[in-house]
């Protein structure tokens, strides 16, 4: 499927029968106790109060990491892989943003904070550019990292991957996302089928 045929907003992702595969970075410490221990929050560093982003994007987290050179302290990109029920959940309990930022109730209180986020960003090729459709960002608040941590069912660090995918590219500008498939360093992502109605939800039919 070409980039000018690929629905605006879709979620794409390698998953199976049961699993979706999720990304995020984190530092080394936190990164290599959670591949230790097979548990996200197994170093004390990992905060359960902060919102976690996950990415189903592989290039998307290629990204936002500089293929995990950008940021210190989010040096070690994990691979999680996500009870594909409890991915779901977590998209149902979604409000859109930055469109919607903070739904302010009659209290005064802040009821976005407790609600998990989706951002539609636009998707990037493994070389980093920008592409015309959307990628999903899910922003998971502490009331809910705890369903999160509980739902991953295989901890993976990829950090190697990502910087073996980009000194190839720098040394074979020419070469493409099929041979990088091949060579184990781009997953096989597709469409994940979702219900009419969470698509009403994280508002897919919009531009």
């Amino acid at each position: 499927m070409s980039a000018s045929t690929i629905p605006h907003r879709e979620i794409r992702a390698h998953y199976t029968e049961d699993t979706v595969i999720v990304y995020q970075a984190y530092s080394t410490e936190i990164g290599a106790s959670a591949v230790r221990h097979q548990r996200l929050d197994a170093s004390p560093k990992f905060s359960t109060t902060r919102m976690t982003w996950i990415k189903p994007s592989w290039a998307w987290m290629l990204y936002r990491s500089d293929y995990s050179y950008k940021d210190p302290g989010q040096e070690c990109i994990l691979a999680l892989s996500v009870k594909k029920a409890v991915f779901i959940e977590l998209l149902t309990t979604a409000i859109v943003t930055p469109a919607i930022m903070t739904i302010k109730l009659a209290t005064g209180k802040v009821e976005s904070l407790s609600r998990v986020r989706v951002q539609w960003d636009p998707e990037r090729t493994v070389r980093l550019e920008k592409l015309p459709h959307r990628s999903i960002q899910v922003g998971v608040p502490g009331a809910h990292v705890e369903n999160l941590i509980e739902g991953i069912c295989l901890i993976e660090d990829v950090t190697e991957r990502a910087r073996e995918l980009k000194r190839q590219l720098d040394e074979s500008p020419e070469v493409d996302v099929v041979d990088l498939r091949a060579r184990g360093l781009v997953p096989d992502e597709k469409p994940l089928t979702i219900s009419e109605e969470l698509r009403r939800v994280l508002k897919m039919e919009e531009q």
